[in-house]
């Protein structure tokens, strides 16, 4: 029987575990121009025993960033500033790729440079509010992209993954999941165009495989992942018949060999099993637990075949050796859910392991 604790194959990487460290916006990218901080080099290292590190959301453009504080892939002052957060992890033995991360239309222009506004598959704003510096705010209508937009929105990402391995980073992940830009393509209440990037599934697919590609192209599809999250309502999305959306994306997928496919985990285990079985690759799971975070009963789902990986969100931001505490069966750490986003180091690099 497989256990979470051998180690993996990941596109010829080889991983100390199967247990990975899933993206969690943190909002703490207080260097110039939306760098990484030295605060941050410590968070990702202090996790560096996990099988794989997936960081928080970094944007691919100045027009992709929809939250405050969050990091970037666009500038040589980016790079540089990653580049001390991927030798912390690399002098700790870790595993790091960056998500990169385009909000799309979750967003709002007080984030963005003057006359700048957030950009969508089409005009049409999602209910609800985003944070600011000035405050919750209502989200905007966005302004859809144009063919040529879309096309150098692609390309933007492609530049990111070549930013990320000039940093450092190991890889990249895809954020097409939680109703971003990726997502909203996907989804037909927030893709209403009628050209050949929306209308019908191949028309709504097309975005994610040529961005998928465009990065595999860039930086090797062994250093490529992609995270999805069918059916999820997140960020105002609305989804149907989610087996011929997400079977004929993950057909269009398997042939690029990307490294991995990321799942985040909706009520339907029988959708999961479908992609599983259907994804020729490395298959990593964040299992659906709601309301509840994953906890160490996820492991079974590697003894059981279910996934290769498990990934876990606050159980690791709480518990930076979490390996080692699921190994051993805790005890853990309880998150702080105030200090979650922003402030200082507090409820950041002060969690305890169990050595100290």
């Amino acid at each position: 029987m497989t256990t979470a604790f051998e180690p993996f194959d990941l596109g010829g990487r080889p991983l100390a575990n199967r247990i990975a460290m899933a993206p969690m916006t943190r909002s703490r990218a207080y260097g110039a121009g939306a760098a990484p901080t030295p605060s941050m080099a410590t968070y990702y290292a202090q996790r560096a025993s996990a099988g794989l590190i997936i960081t928080e959301g970094v944007q691919p453009s100045v027009v992709g960033q929809g939250y405050p504080d969050t990091p970037g892939l666009h500038s040589p002052e980016q790079v540089a500033a990653w580049r001390t957060v991927t030798d912390a992890v690399h002098q700790e033995g870790g595993v790091i790729f960056a998500q990169l991360m385009h909000t799309g239309r979750i967003g709002h222009p007080a984030l963005l440079p003057d006359g700048m506004v957030p950009v969508a598959p089409s005009p049409i704003a999602a209910k609800g509010q985003v944070f600011t510096h000035e405050g919750p705010k209502d989200m905007v209508t966005p302004r859809e992209l144009t063919d040529s937009e879309i096309r150098q929105t692609i390309e933007d990402f492609a530049i990111a993954a070549r930013n990320a391995i000039a940093a450092g980073f190991d890889g990249v992940e895809i954020h097409g999941a939680n109703g971003y830009l990726v997502h909203q393509f996907l989804a037909p209440n927030s893709n209403q165009r009628t050209d050949i990037w929306g209308g019908t599934v191949e028309g709504r697919i097309r975005f994610a495989v040529e961005v998928s590609a465009a990065v595999a192209g860039a930086v090797g599809a062994h250093r490529t992942g992609i995270r999805l999250s069918p059916g999820n309502p997140y960020n105002d999305i609305a989804e149907e018949d989610l087996d011929a959306t997400y079977g004929a994306l993950v057909d269009k997928l398997a042939p690029l060999g990307l490294a991995y496919l990321h799942l985040m985990e909706g009520p339907d285990r029988e959708l999961t099993l479908r992609l599983r079985k259907a994804w020729p690759n490395a298959f990593v799971l964040n299992p659906f637990t709601h309301p509840e975070p994953t906890g160490p009963e996820a492991l079974a789902l590697i003894e059981d075949g279910t996934a290769d990986l498990v990934s876990f969100g606050m159980l690791f931001l709480a518990n930076p050796d979490l390996p080692q505490r699921l190994r051993v069966g805790g005890p853990f750490n309880a998150p702080d859910q105030s200090t979650f986003y922003g402030g200082d180091d507090r409820g950041y690099t002060d969690y305890p392991t169990l050595s100290a």
